[in-house]
């Protein structure tokens, strides 16, 4: 049994406690990193790396991350999905989702440059890593990744939560993502569903049970 793990923004350092916790329960653990240039380049480089290894597989997707893990989830490899605070659209872009929610405070702290995006240091520290050590999310900004303006506009064309068992991690205190749409977008997939008292990152903030709903989807796949 493998887990794999994507996210924007935040790279594959932020799911270190997490990881040292499944490795510690026998799990191997990868961690991607995507390109963020496009969907279709996320969605490839994530393939990519699945196939390395043999199935079963676990596939886990924070933030937009979601969207790429529906989409790549599909590999035959891919036995499960975990959602960790994530959009996970069916055939649509991300806005016209969002937009039926009321828009959360870090949609207002991007900056744009050559048709890419990143957070404004208020954005980050405030909105996305709300919760986290201070020194710790400072750091983290100072590498976050740029993110093509298009990125969160692309559609998926599969959504594989809709064959593979899927769940699903809702951060209420989320100011990145709004919590109403993690409810819809779990309710909708029919996701085995944890609520967290929880910022955008639950993975550094709530170590433990975001990997005990990974371990809980490895037992339940591996059943």
């Amino acid at each position: 049994m493998s887990c794999w793990f994507t996210a924007p923004y935040a790279d594959g350092s932020s799911w270190s406690a997490v990881i040292q916790r499944l490795q510690g329960a026998g799990l191997a653990v990868t961690a991607v990193q995507n390109p963020l240039t496009s969907l279709a380049h996320d969605v490839a480089h994530t393939r990519r790396v699945l196939a390395l290894h043999r199935a079963p597989v676990i596939i886990a997707g924070h933030s937009f991350a979601g969207t790429v893990i529906s989409q790549a989830g599909t590999d035959p490899r891919v036995a499960g999905l975990v959602y960790i605070a994530a959009r996970a659209p069916m055939g649509r872009g991300l806005p016209a989702l969002a937009a039926r929610f009321p828009a959360p405070p870090a949609n207002a702290g991007l900056v744009y440059a050559a048709g890419f995006d990143a957070l404004t240091e208020h954005a980050f520290l405030n909105d996305f890593a709300n919760g986290v050590d201070p020194a710790r999310a400072r750091v983290m900004y100072a590498v976050q990744g740029c993110v093509s303006e298009a990125l969160f506009h692309e559609k998926t064309t599969a959504a594989a939560w809709r064959s593979e068992p899927s769940w699903d991690a809702v951060s209420r205190q989320d100011r990145t993502i709004s919590p109403d749409l993690q409810r819809f977008l779990a309710r909708r997939m029919h996701a085995t569903t944890i609520e967290m008292d929880s910022s955008h990152l639950s993975m550094i903030t709530h170590p433990y049970e975001v990997t005990q709903l990974i371990l809980d989807a490895a037992q339940a796949v591996r059943s």
